[in-house]
């Protein structure tokens, strides 16, 4: 077994995912999910040996929850005694972070200080990285953030339109976010369609829960759909995406509800489950739309007309377009949403193939329209491999790798 295994931790707020990677290899040893943390339908799943293991954590608290995965990954001493380094994600790096990094005191406050631009998120990454340090000792932790890719935007696509002073005193601005899925998939849809990534323009589309999409002009982020928070953008599983900023001041006003409450619908019960009325994820809307419910119908068809507008929108930085990439959980899996989003893009003249629509995705990755147009392909993301890369890369004082 090689020495250059890299343990990968993404902590959210109330979820730690896990994975043990050779990322020479592009081999996962072991990977697995404690969600629920701190309730009693707390549980774990996690692979091994080609083996699936769950059991129930109930009302495990969080530095529990670590402790149980270190006491799994000691448990094959083959594993433990071969992980070079801990690879964080972390949510929100502000300004200060352009790249991935090492992490010392001095890195771990500044990542505290940018806890006010995520305050869901990056308390939970500090956990993390606060646990393994304790649980490996000497090893290595570095932070992967999911706003450096795009810190390449210009100012002219951050820069809100409001008093400059807000972004100059409290960096008031939009950040972007999915950055390691975004860099992924363009450096892997570069290497399949054999065009050189810094000769490239792509627009990357990371649809699950959470979605977003990109502009990447020579494997650089020139735009992105999300801003200062997550919530900016497409409509995803319960977030809204954009909308007009005044509906908080009349909700407010006219139902008595407080800032922080109208926030909290426009997170947690809006996008696919706010339209339907049935579920935030698209598969179950999709079974219901196919049965004639007319609001599952009506929520597919919102999320692909804001997301085929978007992606139009996004070739102005661009000024032209290799080929447009779906990846996600929806952009990988959902061969409707894929061919809706397409239909609304009659002026780039997209000629979808339904037979390679209906193959590729599913772990697969390839085009999926017709020589004589506009090039879209799948391109399955993997944002763990992305985060040990950047690790291993860190750790032996490399360049930026891709194997």
């Amino acid at each position: 077994m090689g020495k250059n295994l890299i343990l990968i931790l993404n902590c959210g707020s109330s979820s730690i995912k896990f994975a043990v990677m050779d990322p020479e290899k592009n081999h996962t040893k072991m990977s697995g999910l404690i969600q629920r943390i701190g309730s009693k339908d707390a549980s774990i799943k996690y692979s091994k040996n080609k083996k699936t293991t769950s059991r129930k954590l109930s009302n495990i608290g969080y530095q529990d929850a670590l402790e149980v995965i270190t006491d799994i990954i000691d448990s094959e001493k083959s594993i433990a005694r071969n992980i070079l380094a801990v690879g964080h994600r972390v949510v929100h790096g502000g300004e200060k972070f352009t790249k991935s990094v090492i992490i010392t005191d001095k890195i771990l406050k500044a990542i505290r200080d940018c806890a006010t631009l995520a305050p869901l998120h990056n308390p939970a990454n500090i956990l993390g990285i606060e646990g393994a340090i304790k649980a490996f000792p000497g090893k290595k932790q570095i932070a992967v953030f999911d706003t450096a890719f795009h810190q390449t935007m210009p100012n002219h696509a951050y820069i809100y339109p409001i008093p400059y002073e807000l972004y100059k005193k409290h960096q008031v601005r939009r950040y972007g976010f999915h950055g390691t899925s975004h860099k992924f998939v363009s450096a892997e849809g570069a290497k399949t369609l054999k065009k050189d990534l810094k000769k490239s323009a792509f627009i990357t589309t990371h649809l699950g829960n959470g979605c977003s999409v990109a502009a990447i002009l020579n494997g650089k982020s020139v735009d992105t759909s999300m801003g200062l928070t997550p919530l900016e953008g497409l409509v995803m599983g319960t977030r809204s995406g954009d909308i007009d900023p005044s509906i908080h001041v009349h909700l407010v006003d006219n139902l008595g509800f407080d800032i922080h409450k109208v926030t909290d619908i426009l997170n947690k019960e809006s996008g696919l489950l706010g339209i339907s009325g049935i579920d935030s994820d698209m598969r179950t809307v999709e079974e219901k739309a196919k049965k004639g419910n007319k609001r599952a119908i009506l929520a597919i068809e919102i999320f692909c007309y804001k997301l085929a507008k978007y992606i139009a929108s996004l070739i102005v930085p661009l000024g032209k377009l290799d080929a447009l990439i779906f990846t996600g959980g929806i952009g990988e899996n959902s061969e409707t949403v894929r061919a809706k989003t397409l239909s609304w893009l009659k002026f780039f003249d997209f000629k979808i193939d339904s037979k390679s629509n209906a193959i590729n995705g599913k772990k697969t990755k390839g085009v999926i329209t017709k020589k004589g147009g506009p090039i879209a392909i799948v391109v399955p993301t993997n944002e763990e491999l992305m985060i040990a890369k950047d690790t291993l890369s860190l750790v032996k004082d490399l360049d930026e790798i891709y194997f």
